[in-house]
């Protein structure tokens, strides 16, 4: 069998990511579907932490933009992320893929507190790890989150999945002539202004030179394929 390239990963998903066709949400589905991918690699012995957003429930910024208090709407976002992290962690266990959740915010009842020593042992004994609750923190996002716990548990790489097949310079949505991006460098997504992570998720990568590999979750086998060492999606790295 192919030996992975990478080692240990750090799984960015937007909590958008598990409501599939929805509205609001998780569809079951598709957290399925990212479940199976995610047992794939764990079966090449890939050792996998995962941050999930909770934009599917609850969007702090948003609620904070109506007016809602930035602090609270923030908490209650970060409680969206551990409703997603055990709904994950339920069908990964269905599949035999044995599952911590650790929360940045003590709940005892529900899933383990953060603590990096932990994480880095579970990793070690090949469960995959679900941080919840971004970074504890207000007024920092799951990118930050990812960011952060990636570089805690020393990851070899972020992929960030989201709904299009990399980076482009403007949106693929809106846009038909969009150009993607095969490689950029950290200081290229600040300057221009790219919505692949946020602007203090970023920088930490850079200042720990980690790469970000932006990739289209709903493509099938495209996890595998990063794995594999092929070229996917968008590599975000130093110069």
């Amino acid at each position: 069998m192919a030996t992975p390239v990478f080692g240990r990963i750090l799984l960015k998903l937007s909590g958008e990511a598990l409501m599939g066709q929805q509205g609001l949400g998780i569809d079951p589905q598709t957290v399925d579907s990212i479940a199976m991918d995610i047992k794939e690699i764990r079966s090449l012995g890939v050792e996998i932490g995962i941050v999930i957003g909770g934009g599917n429930i609850f969007r702090g910024l948003s609620a904070s933009a109506r007016g809602m208090d930035r602090v609270s709407a923030d908490y209650m976002g970060m409680l969206a992320t551990v409703i997603n992290a055990m709904a994950l962690q339920d069908y990964l266990e269905r599949h035999g893929i044995y599952t911590r959740v650790l929360t940045a915010i003590k709940m005892e009842e529900v899933a383990e507190p953060f603590i990096r020593r932990r994480a880095m042992r579970h990793l070690e004994k090949g469960r995959v790890v679900i941080f919840a609750a971004g970074t504890g923190n207000p007024y920092f996002t799951t990118d930050t989150a990812a960011a952060l716990r990636a570089v805690e548990i020393e990851a070899d790489v972020i992929l960030k999945a989201t709904k299009v097949d990399g980076v482009y310079d403007c949106d693929p949505m809106e846009n038909e002539n969009a150009v993607k991006y095969e490689t950029l460098d950290y200081m290229d997504v600040v300057k221009q202004g790219l919505k692949v992570m946020d602007t203090t998720a970023v920088t930490l990568c850079m200042d720990n030179k980690l790469p970000i590999i932006v990739y289209n979750l709903t493509e099938k086998g495209s996890l595998k394929a990063i794995m594999m060492g092929e070229s996917v999606g968008t590599k975000i790295a130093g110069a």
